[in-house]
Protein backbone atom coordinates (compact mmCIF):
# COMPACT_ATOMS: atom_id res chain seq x y z
CA UNK A 1 0.00 0.00 0.00
CA UNK A 2 1.41 3.02 -1.33
CA UNK A 3 0.59 6.73 0.72
CA UNK A 4 -1.18 9.13 -1.43
CA UNK A 5 0.18 12.56 -1.91
CA UNK A 6 -2.31 14.51 0.52
CA UNK A 7 -1.09 12.26 3.14
CA UNK A 8 2.73 12.74 2.64
CA UNK A 9 3.02 16.55 2.54
CA UNK A 10 0.80 17.05 5.33
CA UNK A 11 3.20 13.97 7.56
CA UNK A 12 6.32 14.94 5.42
CA UNK A 13 6.84 18.64 7.75
CA UNK A 14 6.13 16.76 10.56
CA UNK A 15 8.44 13.71 10.00
CA UNK A 16 11.16 15.99 9.56
CA UNK A 17 11.05 18.16 12.41
CA UNK A 18 10.66 14.77 14.32
CA UNK A 19 13.59 13.10 12.85
CA UNK A 20 15.84 16.15 13.91
CA UNK A 21 15.08 15.43 17.55
CA UNK A 22 15.78 12.03 16.76
CA UNK A 23 19.21 13.15 15.64
CA UNK A 24 19.67 15.45 18.62
CA UNK A 25 19.34 12.36 21.00
CA UNK A 26 21.25 10.15 19.14
CA UNK A 27 24.53 12.73 19.20
CA UNK A 28 23.55 13.65 22.98
CA UNK A 29 24.21 9.98 23.69
CA UNK A 30 27.22 8.90 21.57
CA UNK A 31 28.97 12.60 22.65
CA UNK A 32 28.80 15.46 19.68
CA UNK A 33 32.86 16.66 21.04
CA UNK A 34 32.45 20.93 20.90
CA UNK A 35 29.57 20.92 18.59
CA UNK A 36 26.67 23.16 20.36
CA UNK A 37 23.68 20.90 19.67
CA UNK A 38 21.14 23.70 20.73
CA UNK A 39 21.85 25.32 16.94
CA UNK A 40 20.00 22.02 15.13
CA UNK A 41 16.99 23.28 16.45
CA UNK A 42 16.71 26.89 14.56
CA UNK A 43 18.25 24.34 11.40
CA UNK A 44 15.17 22.42 12.22
CA UNK A 45 12.79 25.31 12.33
CA UNK A 46 14.34 27.13 9.21
CA UNK A 47 14.27 23.52 6.73
CA UNK A 48 10.72 22.70 8.03
CA UNK A 49 9.58 26.64 7.39
CA UNK A 50 10.82 25.98 4.02
CA UNK A 51 9.23 22.68 3.91
CA UNK A 52 5.68 24.50 4.66
CA UNK A 53 6.16 27.33 2.12
CA UNK A 54 6.57 24.67 -0.47
CA UNK A 55 4.07 22.89 -0.10
CA UNK A 56 1.54 25.57 0.92
CA UNK A 57 0.23 25.17 -2.35
CA UNK A 58 -1.35 21.26 -1.32
CA UNK A 59 -2.85 22.58 1.49
CA UNK A 60 -6.60 23.51 0.46
CA UNK A 61 -7.45 23.48 4.32
CA UNK A 62 -5.47 26.69 4.40
CA UNK A 63 -7.57 28.74 2.26
CA UNK A 64 -10.66 28.11 4.10
CA UNK A 65 -12.03 30.61 7.22
CA UNK A 66 -14.33 30.12 9.52
CA UNK A 67 -17.69 31.23 9.17
CA UNK A 68 -17.60 33.77 11.75
CA UNK A 69 -14.52 35.64 12.15
CA UNK A 70 -14.63 36.36 15.91
CA UNK A 71 -13.70 32.36 16.07
CA UNK A 72 -10.03 33.83 14.63
CA UNK A 73 -9.74 37.04 16.52
CA UNK A 74 -11.20 35.96 19.78
CA UNK A 75 -11.88 32.36 21.18
CA UNK A 76 -8.46 31.23 19.33
CA UNK A 77 -6.47 33.69 21.44
CA UNK A 78 -8.09 32.82 24.47
CA UNK A 79 -8.72 29.08 24.78
CA UNK A 80 -4.42 29.72 23.59
CA UNK A 81 -3.87 31.32 26.91
CA UNK A 82 -5.95 29.23 29.04
CA UNK A 83 -3.95 26.43 27.59
CA UNK A 84 -0.92 28.09 28.00
CA UNK A 85 -1.94 28.87 32.27
CA UNK A 86 -2.58 25.00 32.41
CA UNK A 87 0.34 23.93 30.89
CA UNK A 88 2.56 25.52 33.27
CA UNK A 89 0.84 24.57 36.30
CA UNK A 90 0.34 20.43 35.39
CA UNK A 91 3.61 19.67 35.81
CA UNK A 92 3.55 17.41 38.68
CA UNK A 93 4.67 14.18 40.10
CA UNK A 94 3.26 11.61 36.88
CA UNK A 95 1.56 14.26 35.00
CA UNK A 96 5.55 14.87 33.70
CA UNK A 97 7.62 12.25 31.82
CA UNK A 98 10.53 14.01 31.56
CA UNK A 99 13.65 14.06 34.00
CA UNK A 100 13.30 17.86 35.14
CA UNK A 101 16.77 19.16 33.90
CA UNK A 102 15.55 18.37 29.94
CA UNK A 103 14.57 21.90 28.28
CA UNK A 104 15.98 24.22 26.11
CA UNK A 105 18.28 26.53 27.64
CA UNK A 106 19.28 29.46 25.59
CA UNK A 107 22.31 30.72 28.17
CA UNK A 108 25.84 31.04 27.11
CA UNK A 109 28.09 28.25 29.12
CA UNK A 110 30.63 30.77 30.31
CA UNK A 111 29.04 33.59 30.79
CA UNK A 112 25.26 32.67 31.90
CA UNK A 113 23.80 35.69 29.35
CA UNK A 114 20.85 34.45 27.47
CA UNK A 115 22.28 33.86 23.64
CA UNK A 116 19.30 36.19 22.05
CA UNK A 117 19.99 35.34 18.43
CA UNK A 118 19.56 31.25 19.49
CA UNK A 119 16.07 32.20 21.69
CA UNK A 120 14.96 34.14 19.31
CA UNK A 121 14.92 31.26 16.47
CA UNK A 122 13.44 28.84 19.43
CA UNK A 123 10.64 31.09 20.17
CA UNK A 124 9.78 31.92 16.25
CA UNK A 125 10.20 28.32 15.60
CA UNK A 126 7.73 27.39 18.46
CA UNK A 127 5.54 29.89 17.56
CA UNK A 128 5.34 30.12 14.12
CA UNK A 129 6.60 27.17 12.38
CA UNK A 130 5.40 24.32 15.30
CA UNK A 131 1.51 25.27 15.30
CA UNK A 132 1.23 25.23 11.61
CA UNK A 133 3.05 21.84 11.18
CA UNK A 134 1.57 20.11 13.98
CA UNK A 135 -2.13 21.34 13.33
CA UNK A 136 -1.74 20.13 9.52
CA UNK A 137 -0.55 17.09 10.72
CA UNK A 138 -2.77 16.22 14.10
CA UNK A 139 -5.95 17.38 13.42
CA UNK A 140 -6.42 18.12 9.60
CA UNK A 141 -4.85 15.21 8.32
CA UNK A 142 -5.23 12.58 11.51
CA UNK A 143 -8.33 13.76 13.32
CA UNK A 144 -10.14 13.51 10.45
CA UNK A 145 -8.17 10.39 8.73
CA UNK A 146 -9.29 8.37 11.64
CA UNK A 147 -12.53 8.87 10.87
CA UNK A 148 -12.35 8.23 7.01
CA UNK A 149 -9.04 7.52 4.88
CA UNK A 150 -10.53 9.84 1.93
CA UNK A 151 -9.81 12.41 4.94
CA UNK A 152 -9.95 15.62 2.86
CA UNK A 153 -13.79 14.89 1.83
CA UNK A 154 -14.75 14.75 5.56
CA UNK A 155 -15.92 17.74 7.29
CA UNK A 156 -14.12 18.88 9.95
CA UNK A 157 -17.26 20.25 11.61
CA UNK A 158 -18.35 16.17 11.26
CA UNK A 159 -15.52 15.11 13.17
CA UNK A 160 -16.85 12.46 15.63
CA UNK A 161 -16.07 11.97 19.72
CA UNK A 162 -13.78 9.10 18.82
CA UNK A 163 -11.79 10.78 16.74
CA UNK A 164 -10.91 14.22 19.02
CA UNK A 165 -10.28 11.18 21.87
CA UNK A 166 -7.48 8.94 19.98
CA UNK A 167 -5.79 12.03 17.90
CA UNK A 168 -5.85 14.05 21.24
CA UNK A 169 -4.21 11.34 23.53
CA UNK A 170 -1.72 10.42 20.55
CA UNK A 171 -1.03 14.38 20.59
CA UNK A 172 -0.37 14.47 24.24
CA UNK A 173 1.62 11.46 24.40
CA UNK A 174 4.04 13.50 22.08
CA UNK A 175 4.85 15.66 24.87
CA UNK A 176 6.72 15.25 28.17
CA UNK A 177 3.61 17.18 30.02
CA UNK A 178 1.07 14.22 28.16
CA UNK A 179 -1.54 15.16 30.41
CA UNK A 180 -1.11 19.03 29.61
CA UNK A 181 -0.82 17.80 25.84
CA UNK A 182 -3.89 15.88 26.25
CA UNK A 183 -6.11 19.14 27.61
CA UNK A 184 -4.36 21.07 24.86
CA UNK A 185 -4.95 18.60 21.90
CA UNK A 186 -8.64 18.59 22.98
CA UNK A 187 -8.33 22.57 22.82
CA UNK A 188 -7.23 22.46 19.62
CA UNK A 189 -9.29 20.16 17.95
CA UNK A 190 -13.02 21.66 19.60
CA UNK A 191 -11.81 24.69 17.59
CA UNK A 192 -11.19 22.67 14.09
CA UNK A 193 -15.22 21.09 14.81
CA UNK A 194 -16.79 24.21 15.99
CA UNK A 195 -15.16 26.43 13.53
CA UNK A 196 -14.54 24.02 10.04
CA UNK A 197 -11.13 25.69 10.15
CA UNK A 198 -7.77 25.14 10.22
CA UNK A 199 -6.94 28.78 11.50
CA UNK A 200 -8.27 28.88 14.68
CA UNK A 201 -6.75 26.41 16.51
CA UNK A 202 -3.56 27.31 14.72
CA UNK A 203 -3.75 30.75 16.64
CA UNK A 204 -4.61 29.05 19.13
CA UNK A 205 -1.42 27.02 19.48
CA UNK A 206 0.50 29.67 18.31
CA UNK A 207 -0.37 31.47 21.37
CA UNK A 208 -0.13 29.19 23.71
CA UNK A 209 3.54 28.38 22.57
CA UNK A 210 4.54 31.97 21.99
CA UNK A 211 3.58 32.99 25.28
CA UNK A 212 5.02 29.72 26.82
CA UNK A 213 8.35 31.36 25.18
CA UNK A 214 8.09 34.81 26.23
CA UNK A 215 7.30 32.99 29.78
CA UNK A 216 9.96 30.68 29.87
CA UNK A 217 12.48 33.42 29.06
CA UNK A 218 11.20 35.59 31.84
CA UNK A 219 11.33 33.27 34.24
CA UNK A 220 14.03 30.90 33.03
CA UNK A 221 12.08 27.89 33.63
CA UNK A 222 13.74 26.57 30.82
CA UNK A 223 12.41 22.88 31.78
CA UNK A 224 9.46 24.08 29.86
CA UNK A 225 11.18 24.47 26.33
Amino acid sequence: MTLEKPIIVRALPFALFMLFILMQDLLSQWGAGKIDLRWLYPVKAVLVGALLVYLWREFSELRTLPRSRAWLWLWAPLLGGVVFLLWINLDQGVLNLGDGTSGFDPREPVSGQVDWPLALFRLAGAALVVPVMEELFWRSFLMRWIDRTDFLSASPTATSLRAIAISSLLFGLEHTLWFAGIIAGVAYAWLYRASGSLWPPIIAHATTNGILGVWVLSTGNWGFW
